[in-house]
């Protein structure tokens, strides 16, 4: 399985993003998927995940509220609404898939990983 995110850039504070992440290889709809982001000198922090159904969501304490996230079968593709950015949010942002059908918040739960996109919001 590879992973493409895309859809990151440079938006003032408040303002929005969508990102998207495309699989394509040996793709399974049976494993659930998710965002991390990772800002220079820290650690990848884990920003919201999405089961094998898209019935269960999971969000950082930081995004709960700002952003959605959602994932689209027919084109093996999930998103990440991102609302009232925050200076903060600047990172580059991962996506991943997870080993299980319902992925949590640890990054040792993702067995594949998309190369970034980065996101920079400007106050």
């Amino acid at each position: 399985v590879q992973l493409q995110a895309s859809g990151g850039g440079l938006v003032q504070a408040g303002g929005s993003l969508r990102l998207s992440c495309t699989a394509s290889g040996r793709t399974s709809t049976n494993n659930g998927m998710g965002w991390f982001r990772q800002a220079p000198g820290k650690e990848r922090e884990f920003v919201a995940s999405i089961s094998w159904n898209g019935h269960y969501t999971y969000y950082g304490e930081s995004v709960k509220g700002r952003f959605t996230i959602s994932r689209e079968y027919a084109s093996n593709t999930m998103y990440l609404q991102m609302n009232s950015l925050k200076p903060e949010d600047t990172a580059l942002y991962y996506c991943a898939v997870a080993r299980r059908a319902v992925a949590g918040t640890g990054a040792n739960e993702y067995t594949r990983w998309g190369q970034g996109t980065q996101v920079t919001v400007s106050s």
